[in-house]
């Protein structure tokens, strides 16, 4: 009695048909064929004399390498963090109701996004040659009131970053101003209307609403970050992870064991990176998620049927929950 008060609540269906679930053999032959096509990878690679894994070992903690990668990790976070800073800067400025902002905004965007990185790079490397000193004084004049050498605030580390990081904020702030068209405009207009300025209402409403779409992008823009760090040797920079093991490639006549080894080490640092973006979108994306309300939602469906589809075809509810996003 109380399994049909479970299954049917509390009716009695006559004739009641216990289906059989329906045989999909696809998921297992394709399971077995990945399986082979790994064991076979798998096999190959530890048998490969050619990528002599005795060398990787050697080399994979190799001080080196270390550095390069603490000087990578850096790269990274300083440039995003500026490139963070800046896209939501040009974002907010290609919105604004001011002509002179938005095309100051425009045309950061259309400059950064449309020369490649390296010759960015190339161009923060020459800016000593350039400019030789960087100097306070009166325009269009000769005097000054404070100069330095740029040799002493642009160097290698700085060059590279600020590149980096210059280009950066061109791609994010179009990331940022998808997610902030994507907020409901009601919301603005609920906030103004209780009275809240427009910098707050953006601070308060728009942006946390906003994170549950720029966080995804954003993730992938770090880690393509994590690579493009690479490409500092342009400025030139020549600490980071591909440098180093390149450099002690170079020395020991053998290029595909230490190749190895900076993929390791990117393989790392990316899956590190890919686990704290899915716990920032679970963390801004709370109170998005629908699911089904009690018991009924909890249950594991009949043969025959699918996950969240009532366990009878007697009384069917769409229940659907939102819980709570407030401003």
């Amino acid at each position: 009695m109380a399994k049909k008060q479970a299954d049917g609540d509390g009716l009695n269906i006559p004739n009641r048909i216990d289906a059989l679930p329906v045989r999909r053999p696809g998921p297992i032959v394709a399971a077995v064929i990945v399986a082979l096509l790994a064991a076979m990878l798998i096999q190959g690679m530890i048998t490969n004399p050619r990528l002599e894994w005795p060398v990787v070992w050697k080399y994979l903690f190799n001080e080196n390498v270390l550095e390069g990668i603490r000087y990578t990790l850096e790269l990274t976070v300083i440039s995003m963090v500026i490139a963070i800073i800046l896209s939501v800067i040009l974002a907010i400025m290609r919105k604004s109701i001011n002509p002179v902002l938005r095309g100051v905004s425009w045309f950061f965007i259309w400059f950064f996004r449309g020369t490649p990185v390296y010759t960015q790079l190339v161009f923060w490397g020459l800016f000593a040659v350039l400019i030789p000193r960087i100097s306070i004084g009166i325009p269009f004049t000769d005097i000054s009131f404070w100069s330095i050498s740029s040799q002493d605030v642009v160097t290698a580390f700085n060059a590279a970053w600020i590149g980096l990081a210059l280009n950066e904020a061109a791609y994010l702030s179009e990331i940022v101003r998808a997610g902030l068209e994507a907020v409901d405009p009601g919301q603005t207009e609920a906030a103004q209307a209780l009275g809240m300025k427009r910098t707050l209402i953006m601070r308060r409403i728009i942006l946390p609403q906003a994170m549950r779409i720029i966080i995804p992008p954003t993730g992938n823009e770090t880690i393509g970050m994590l690579k493009t760090t690479s490409l500092v040797t342009a400025v030139p920079f020549t600490l980071e992870l591909q440098f180093a093991t390149g450099a002690i490639a170079n020395r020991i006549y053998k290029p595909i064991p230490l190749l190895l080894v900076a993929c390791f080490w990117y393989l790392l640092i990316t899956s590190i990176l890919m686990v704290f973006q899915s716990m920032l979108e679970k963390h801004f994306g709370k109170g998005f998620d629908a699911r089904a309300m009690g018991t009924r939602g909890k249950q594991a469906p009949l043969p025959g049927k699918t996950e969240g589809e009532p366990k009878d075809n007697v009384n069917k509810i769409n229940e659907a929950g939102f819980t709570g996003m407030t401003a």
